[in-house]
């Protein structure tokens, strides 16, 4: 596995990637909407690390680097639980410049479970579109 920074090469599976990763994992949510411009939309002015091996899309996360805020970590469904996640979290920690924060949604159980495991705390909650979330924050080492 290789993680490197975005290439515009990158958009259109990645695109995939995000539109097919949430409709398998945010099933709490009406997907009628969404599209497979999202990911564009939904990365705007953010650092994109992206997770490959070989040819194949693992993974990608990206962050709000001005605010230390990591804003997407989604991984592709069928190597999930095969460190890709851990390798993309630790490589966007390594780009903060002080405390690390992001946001996840109450109802997914799973990345919740992920971040605690990686010493990520829950600092506060508020609402979105899709449901409460966890504002989270983890001190730069």
């Amino acid at each position: 596995m290789n993680i490197r920074y975005f290439r515009q090469k990158d958009r259109e599976p990645l695109s995939q990637l995000f539109l097919q990763t949430r409709k398998t994992s945010w099933l709490w949510i009406d997907s009628s909407k969404w599209q497979l411009s999202d990911f564009e939309k939904y990365t705007q002015h953010e650092i994109i690390l992206v997770a490959v091996n070989g040819q194949q899309y693992l993974g990608f996360a990206s962050i709000y680097l001005d605010d230390n805020f990591l804003h997407h970590l989604f991984v592709a469904p069928d190597v999930q639980k095969k460190g890709v996640g851990s390798a993309l979290l630790a490589s966007a920690e390594q780009l903060f410049t002080g405390t690390g924060y992001l946001k996840c949604l109450l109802e997914n159980k799973q990345a919740l479970n992920f971040y605690l495991r990686h010493d990520w705390t829950v600092i506060g909650t508020g609402n979105s579109e899709e449901g409460t979330y966890l504002l989270m924050s983890k001190e730069k080492l």
